[in-house]
């Protein structure tokens, strides 16, 4: 036992190196993070949520969705796409220039090359690579742009634009981050899904929503109650054996709007520093692109 206080010292040390390094050190860094200024913008963000988008989260805690729903697109990795905006006044050089750079794409005559601008035709792995294909498109008098593109499964899902970064968190307290997947990542539910009453309806009656789904109803949530004067503009449209009883309608709870509120307010598509993204200013399609990037799968929301 006389090196007994020497082991204790060790142990001590070891045990607060770890507290440091997984606990102390993260929220020192962390607790620094502010409001900033998105790339290209002086918007700042993240906003606050609306008040009643608050409530929403404590309803949306409080019925347990963060164990089946993540908030946490993940990214592996960022290209740059190369995308034609304008064919120029000479539509032939234009297409030998998109040849040469995309022989995949010089099978078909010029006319048919150059139709649905703006179009991506060429993906490289960063800007510095870009450079010489805008200038071999600059010297056949099109226009052409790089753009940002971030990679990965989840994105593909159509589930993010970009990783979601300690900064998207900065507005929520608790953060619902969640750790499993049995329904879709709810990151930016908000913005591939902004009609409230398709969320209601999903509240109500997921199975009828979302083919397959696994999530249960939350009907506690809405009440049966008799038609007024005239019926509410939020009553749910239902049908079949769900349908109220004639004279009734199906309304939701405050708490019901509540969590839609909040929902609807789930988006983290700025591009910043740290997850850099341009977003296009039209659709952007190209013959030989990956389908990640032109028929990504769009994944079928879910807001359990």
């Amino acid at each position: 036992m006389k090196s007994g206080a020497l082991v204790f010292l060790v142990a001590f040390m070891a045990l607060a190196a770890s507290w440091g390094g997984f606990v102390l050190a993260p929220q020192v860094q962390l607790s620094r993070s502010v409001q900033t200024n998105a790339l290209g913008s002086s918007d700042l963000y993240p906003l606050g949520r609306p008040g009643l988008a608050k409530q929403g989260l404590e309803v949306y805690r409080a019925n347990g969705c963060v164990y089946c729903h993540s908030q946490q697109v993940v990214q592996e990795g960022t290209l740059c796409e190369i995308v034609l905006t304008e064919a120029g006044t000479n539509a032939a050089a234009a297409a030998a220039a998109v040849a040469k750079l995309n022989s995949a794409l010089g099978t078909g005559d010029a006319k048919s090359l150059l139709a649905g601008l703006p179009k991506m035709i060429l993906q490289v792995a960063d800007m510095n690579a870009a450079g010489p294909a805008l200038k071999t498109l600059e010297a056949a008098g099109a226009k052409a742009e790089a753009r940002v593109a971030p990679q990965g499964a989840d994105i593909a899902r159509g589930w993010g634009k970009r990783r979601t970064v300690a900064q998207d968190y900065l507005a929520d307290y608790p953060v619902q981050l969640g750790s499993r997947r049995i329904g879709p990542d709810l990151a930016n539910v908000g913005l591939r899904s902004p009609d409230a009453g398709w969320h209601l309806r999903h509240l109500y009656a997921p199975q009828n929503e979302v083919q397959g789904s696994l999530m249960p109803p939350y009907r506690f949530l809405f009440e049966t109650r008799k038609i007024g004067k005239e019926a509410a503009p939020d009553a749910l449209k239902v049908s079949g054996k769900l349908s109220p009883p004639p004279g009734y309608e199906i309304v939701p709870r405050p708490e019901a709007t509540a969590l839609v509120a909040y929902l609807q307010s789930l988006r983290a598509d700025m591009p910043l520093e740290e997850a850099p993204l341009t977003p296009p200013a039209a659709t952007v399609a190209s013959t030989n692109a990956p389908a990640s990037l032109t028929n990504a799968p769009t994944a079928t929301p879910a807001a359990k």
